[in-house]
């Protein structure tokens, strides 16, 4: 692995980011749960409460918690900033996040409306703190680079979207709709998945692929201009929806364009890496490149056919794309961060990262995943199979959450022996 560029002085607290990651796959297998024991009519449609609530048990619940956990450890590690009270921000962030994400999905399925205003606001705070504590981090960076720039990028989209779906879920809370509902649920979406996830993993990917895989680096004129075009792109997008509607398509062509140019270099890069063993990560980041590509595409085709097929495109970008590269990034830095943290505690005897996750059941999780995702697919036009895949969705993230634990508990297992090499010698009397 390539640490060039990293502050692993500065890495918070070990619990910080493993709270997240161990809680994700539960709100996923949360989600798979409610679509078995729904009806297959109703999902069809998107603004329907219980659409609402599987499709945020995704997207809150195992995209956020992934993708915030991720944040945590690498703002310090990756762009070298220090969060304030990591640990406590992380603590307080987390608990909010959890109690209105279960607030939300049970409001809406029961039709709850004042815990849905009560999640509102736990929801809210949460996003806000966390988000407000990692943009107030960077005011100390002094070399920004293209994978600080798309992190920065992200989050201020991710602030925006955290406003919009706060006031979104308030309106179910009180049952009134705007007008404007419809537009402010589109804009949500979309900027949460191209302007908040989609950046953030283009952003990681520039150092992550290089650092983990020693694939050769993204094009310097590559990293410093997707991220600023893909912005621009999708403010066009906004200026279009809101004063000439049936030109979106051109704005979203050109959002389609950009991501796919990444996946595809994303996949050469992969195809490119100097160390060419394989493992559960690499195959999902092939996949997820490949999702993106076909639905990015389906996207686009949908506007011709009056948004029918919207179900489809979210399975395609948000399962096969976004929830494919969080995948791959628990099953690639958790073992990492338990390994890293033992080290600098002075164990030395424990698994290495390849050991961490037993490799035949991270293989069956990953076919489970990728079949339940085609199989969503083929449901959309056959209805029937819908409990079935969902069956197979469920054991796949079980499969997952018993990945992650397996090698969270490796940590907390190891730390109750006395390590390998006392570290306590290189303390000096002042630290002490």
């Amino acid at each position: 692995m390539d640490f060039d560029g990293l502050s692993v002085d500065q890495a918070p607290p070990i619990t910080a980011p493993l709270r997240f990651f161990a809680t994700a796959p539960l709100f996923a297998l949360l989600a798979g749960f409610f679509i078995l024991f729904s009806d297959a009519a109703t999902l069809s449609s998107r603004f329907a409460p219980q659409t609402v609530a599987i499709t945020h048990a995704i997207t809150i619940g195992f995209f956020s918690f992934v993708m915030f956990g991720a944040l945590v450890q690498m703002l310090p590690v990756l762009a070298g900033v220090k969060i304030a009270r990591v640990d406590k921000v992380s603590k307080i962030s987390y608990a909010l996040l959890v109690m209105g994400t279960l607030g939300m999905i049970f409001g809406l399925w029961f039709e709850l409306s004042k815990l849905l205003l009560v999640a509102s606001l736990l929801l809210g705070g949460g996003f806000l703190l966390l988000i407000t504590a990692m943009l107030f981090a960077f005011r100390t960076v002094v070399h920004v680079n293209a994978s600080i720039r798309a992190m920065i990028t992200s989050l201020v989209f991710a602030l925006l979207i955290t406003f919009l779906g706060a006031h979104l879920l308030a309106s179910y809370g009180i049952g009134k709709f705007g007008a404007l509902h419809p537009l402010f649920a589109n804009i949500h979406s979309v900027w949460a998945i191209f302007g908040f996830a989609g950046i953030l993993i283009i952003g990681v990917a520039f150092h992550i692929l290089p650092m983990f895989y020693v694939a050769p680096r993204f094009e310097p004129s590559f990293q410093r201009f997707v991220t600023p075009m893909i912005g621009a792109a999708l403010a066009l997008w906004l200026v279009l929806n809101l004063f000439a509607p049936s030109y979106t398509v051109v704005a979203k062509s050109l959002i389609a364009l950009l991501f796919i140019i990444f996946a595809l270099a994303a996949l050469s890069k992969l195809n490119a890496r100097r160390r060419k063993v394989s493992d559960i990560t690499i195959w999902y980041w092939k996949s997820a490149t490949l999702f993106m590509v076909f639905g990015a595409l389906t996207w686009v085709a949908n506007d011709f056919f009056d948004e029918k097929y919207s179900v489809v495109v979210s399975v395609l970008i948000g399962g096969g794309f976004i929830f494919s590269v969080m995948s791959g990034m628990l099953y690639k830095i958790v073992p990492f961060l338990v390994w890293f943290h033992l080290n600098a505690k002075g164990y030395m005897s424990i698994p290495t990262m390849n050991d961490m996750i037993n490799k035949k059941a991270a293989k069956w999780q990953f076919a489970l995943f990728s079949i339940s995702l085609v199989g969503f697919t083929l449901s959309f036009f056959m209805v029937e199979l819908l409990g079935f895949f969902a069956l197979i969705f469920i054991i796949s993230m079980v499969l997952l959450e018993f990945n992650i634990i397996s090698a969270v508990l490796i940590y907390f297992k190891t730390i109750k022996t006395k390590p390998d090499f006392d570290m306590s010698m290189f303390t000096t009397k002042a630290e002490q």
